[in-house]
Parts: C-alpha cells; structure tokens; sequence
C-alpha cells in the first residue's frame, strides 16, 4: 500500500512539474535593430527585471517557494494520517505515523513563520 501512494505522489508531482514547461517555452519573441533599446524592451516585454523592483521579486520567490514547503507539508500530515489508520495498532506504525504528523506540523510552522519573516523584512526594506 505505502509502495502505491508513493508512486501516486510522485507521479502527481511529475505531471505537475512537466506541466509548468510550456510556461517557460512560451516567452514572447525579440525583434531588435538596435541593441540597446530594443533588447530592453523586449527584457521588459517579458518580465524581466529591471532592477527597480527586486524586493517584489524576492518576495515573490519566496512565497512560492514557502507555498510548496505549506502544501508539502499539508501532503505529510495526510500521508501520517493515512498511515496511522494503517497502523492496525502495531507500536511501532503507530509511532511513526505520529511523529511524521509530529514532524510534517512542525515544518508547517516553520514555513509560515518564515513567510511572515520574510514579508516583515521585504517589507522595512522598501519604506521610504
């Protein structure tokens, strides 16, 4: 059973992470005569940074980063959950269930205490 929801979970991520490719091959094309300003505005066309807004985007990455820890540990205390009732009262399964849940709250903590230091901190850096 456990050999199943591995699978399952990891074939999940899989489709989840191939789905995210034709997001980065779906950048907008560059037509530049002039090197300086055409390639500029076709940085900016796509996104790129031009330097102004780098607390934005370090607050971006890393709440989607700290979005991933949260739903992973989410998946944990599931999987815990599963394999407490799993258990069939054997100690040691009984355990181990307790202490990934253990484990997989405390990392939940964790990301959310780090999404709140991060925005405090992004945030006193860009007060005027």
């Amino acid at each position: 059973m456990t050999h199943k929801l591995r699978t399952l979970i990891l074939s999940g991520l899989m489709v989840l992470g191939l789905s995210a490719a034709p997001l980065v091959l779906a950048g907008n094309s560059v037509y530049a005569t002039t090197a300086t300003d055409n390639v500029t505005k076709g940085l900016n066309a796509t996104g790129a940074s031009n330097g102004k807004n780098l607390q934005k985007n370090i607050k971006t990455v890393v709440n989607v980063i700290l979005f991933l820890l949260g739903a992973i540990a989410v998946i944990m205390i599931i999987l815990g959950g599963v394999r407490y009732v799993l258990s069939n009262g054997e100690a040691s399964q009984v355990t181990a269930a307790k202490n990934t849940i253990l484990y997989a709250v405390i990392g939940l903590i964790v990301a959310l205490l780090a999404y709140a230091i991060v925005n405090f901190v992004v945030d006193q850096f860009t007060k005027p």
